[in-house]
């Protein structure tokens, strides 16, 4: 049975910083998700928590703390619609990961993205595609070695612009030198722990608009055994509600079954 389009487990309101839309509220998150026809939503706004101490955090988590997202809480509810509450935190230069263990329980997923790289690289400003592949290669290793409820864990956009924003050039070539033993054995680590994979809105479209071929990268993952969700990753309205077509498409293209699709437990 083809992978069925029903959830965007990666939705941010404007608790965080980065949102500049005053009206992505709950609310307007839970109305959209109605009209989209999803039948699951999760809230993951940024998050470093203050009991993890990181000296190379970026000052962006400043405000970014549990109680500043619980501002969410309640959520609303709708008929047809399960809205959760989860985050998506970070990781630091040093690989310091922002959620203390004691926090694990309080959300119903947890993001943890490797590719953050215009925050957290060792070198923010070396755009060598060979150096930036590396570095892929090394950050989500560490993740997937972390001390993670892995059942309830997703990583979030892998082949996203930020992987090196420097040229589109840049960005193509980081993934080809990515060496696809490389991906077999993270994918096949990842599948064995039962992490999410992201496929995300904006990588889904960067890859439409450049080569197909980068689909790759998830085409593995699938042979892998891994498991996947859909991420709009919207910051603003309208988004999460007009990113299923390129859910839809992203399935197409790298062939999902149901079964390949990652459920929160």
């Amino acid at each position: 049975m083809r992978y069925v389009v029903d959830h965007d487990l990666h939705i941010h309101t404007n608790l965080s910083v980065c949102s500049a839309d005053e009206g992505q509220i709950p609310d307007s998150i839970i109305k959209e998700a109605k009209e989209a026809g999803y039948k699951q939503v999760v809230l993951t706004d940024h998050y470093w928590d203050k009991a993890v101490i990181s000296k190379t955090r970026d000052e962006f988590y400043d405000i970014q703390d549990y109680e500043h997202l619980c501002k969410a809480l309640p959520l609303p509810k709708a008929e047809g619609v399960e809205f959760l509450f989860g985050c998506e935190t970070d990781m630091d230069k040093e690989n310091v990961i922002g959620i203390p263990k004691e926090r694990y329980d309080d959300f119903a997923l947890i993001l943890v993205p490797t590719t953050h790289l215009h925050m957290h690289a060792a070198d923010v400003t070396n755009f060598d595609p060979e150096y930036r592949a590396k570095l892929w290669v090394e950050r989500l290793e560490c993740v997937l070695n972390a001390d993670l409820p892995f059942y309830k864990v997703g990583i979030p956009h892998l082949t996203c612009g930020l992987t090196n924003r420097s040229t589109e050039e840049n960005w193509r070539k980081t993934f080809d030198f990515i060496l696809k033993k490389d991906l077999h054995r993270l994918f096949t680590k990842a599948a064995s722990l039962g992490v999410g994979i992201e496929l995300n809105r904006d990588d889904i479209k960067r890859i439409l608009n450049t080569d197909v071929k980068y689909f790759d990268v998830y085409k593995i993952a699938k042979e892998c055994g891994c498991k996947f969700y859909m991420g709009s990753d919207a910051h603003s309205r309208g988004v999460s509600k007009n990113a299923r077509e390129y859910f839809e498409k992203a399935v197409d293209y790298i062939g999902l079954e149901e079964s390949d699709k990652f459920l929160i437990r």
